[in-house]
């Protein structure tokens, strides 16, 4: 079967160039890309942060803030859910002058067990969207950096947080994630699901940045039933925040 998404392309500019957002300073070269809005609308308060501009409306007007931790600057924004979207947002952020990324969010439950707010470092995605294709060759599975991996996993034992390490299942179609599905992922080794990791994953290594991720087990999709689990109220929402601020200053 003749598919567009083999046809990757790997020279050359596009011809719509990302551009960085209005900003009322420099973007910090250390950023993260956090996807709890309650916890990104809190930053002034719980970090001392202060908003330095915002993406466009048509991009959802997401805010860009800038805290300091152990004196080193840091920006934090919500890059939206989706990989077209997210990676938008993360192409116009390196545009601006970002070289070292972490990102934080949910993520489904795949594998059974993982209990609601543990921590998952990916090393690996299966590339079940389509964005990542415009910034890598065609291929089952993008690979994380192994260093990045090395340094986000140090913060969690540094703090003595519980995490496993391993694969996770992008995919575009969060509607469609049927239990046959699940099985067959649950089966190659993910342990998660979620929008947007493999994407990341091929623009951090096609514009040559550094980058790791850090999800948590939201909802479970592991049984024949869905389980909501409240996953968007985890108390770890918060906290997993701050270690990835931590990590991006280490990166």
């Amino acid at each position: 079967m003749d598919l567009p998404l083999t046809e990757f392309e790997p020279s050359g500019d596009g011809l719509v160039p990302p551009t960085p957002p209005p900003l009322s300073e420099q973007l910090p070269e250390r950023v993260v890309m956090c996807f709890f809005p309650e916890v990104v609308d809190g930053l002034g308060e719980t970090h001392g942060a202060r908003r330095i501009g915002a993406y466009s409306r048509e991009l959802g007007g997401h805010a860009v803030y800038r805290l300091v931790h152990d004196g080193v600057p840091v920006a934090v924004f919500h890059p939206g859910v989706g990989a077209p979207l997210a990676v938008q947002h993360f192409e116009k952020a390196i545009a601006a002058g970002g070289r070292y990324f972490v990102a934080c969010g949910g993520a489904g439950a795949v594998r059974p067990g993982l209990a609601l707010g543990h921590v998952v470092v990916p090393d690996a995605a299966v590339r079940d969207e389509g964005t990542s294709y415009h910034y890598a060759a065609p291929s089952r599975l993008m690979s994380a950096d192994p260093s990045a991996v090395e340094t986000a996993v140090a913060t969690l034992a540094a703090h003595d947080i519980p995490h496993v390490t391993g694969m996770t299942w992008t995919t575009d179609a969060p509607f469609r994630e049927t239990p046959e599905r699940v099985r067959a992922r649950r089966e190659e080794g993910c342990l998660t699901v979620e929008m947007e990791t493999a994407a990341f994953l091929a623009v951090a290594r096609f514009r040559d940045v550094r980058f790791a991720q850090y999800l948590y087990a939201g909802d479970d999709v592991s049984g024949q039933a869905w389980d909501h689990r409240a996953w968007t109220t985890a108390a770890v929402r918060p906290e997993l925040l701050g270690l990835a601020v931590e990590t991006v200053t280490r990166l």
